[in-house]
């Protein structure tokens, strides 16, 4: 399937021009730390979603993985970000919202290349 019409496609572009701008904001002297980790955490997720999508078989189900592995790791850094009153209430509700929708797609997708048991 061509990426332009799975909509995780969209959803995660969406998630990571949210991400960049919003990190900018992130103070100095973590710029090279969390604020680094959590952008190449969101372009890891996306990466390996254009690499699952290039493949089939086992190597499309283990991008996948790696995948799911990279928005897990969003997830503690946002949350770590909000902790730290580095992204507002409201700005972290957005983009958990926005995390958990490019969850679910992901689900979805690695429900249809499950080895059957």
């Amino acid at each position: 399937m061509e990426s332009q019409n799975m909509p995780i496609f969209s959803r995660t572009f969406d998630l990571l021009a949210w991400l960049l701008p919003a990190t900018n904001h992130f103070p100095r002297a973590h710029r090279h730390s969390l604020t680094r980790r959590l952008l190449n955490a969101a372009f890891d997720l996306r990466e390996r979603l254009e690499e699952a999508n290039l493949r089939r078989g086992p190597e499309r189900r283990r991008c996948l993985l790696a995948a799911d592995e990279a928005l897990s790791r969003v997830r503690v850094y946002l949350r770590l970000a909000h902790q730290f009153t580095w992204l507002s209430a409201g700005q972290y509700q957005h983009v958990s919202s926005m995390v958990v929708e490019v969850g679910r797609l992901l689900g979805g997708w690695e429900k249809t290349v499950a080895p059957s048991s």
